[in-house]
């Protein structure tokens, strides 16, 4: 894959983890949950850029070098870099067990 801008699609899933968050940090302070949300989105628009700037997710059983992984403000989030997108496949806090896939 070359490299080059690429658009994000969220998987219902993801959109779905996202508003979780979003939704419990803002029973504390709205103003932290948008502040967390803002730097998980600006955190993958560097990977819109360059789609290998974080590294290979070790969850990922038979990687092939597509799936990626980072994690930001104690939250996980894993994509797959394919032909023209970015797409999210799940946003987990890094006090949960990590899931293979």
């Amino acid at each position: 894959m070359a490299k080059g801008a690429l658009s994000v699609i969220w998987t219902k899933r993801s959109q779905k983890q996202m508003r979780q968050i979003f939704d419990y940090i803002s029973i504390d302070s709205p103003k932290n949950a948008a502040k967390v949300t803002d730097r998980i989105t600006e955190a993958l628009d560097k990977a819109i850029l360059d789609h290998e700037i974080y590294p290979r997710d070790k969850y990922r059983a038979d990687n092939d070098s597509t799936y990626r992984a980072f994690e930001i403000d104690h939250y996980r989030v894993s994509y797959r870099a394919e032909e023209n997108v970015i797409r999210v496949l799940r946003v987990r806090h890094t006090s949960r067990k990590p899931q293979l896939y």
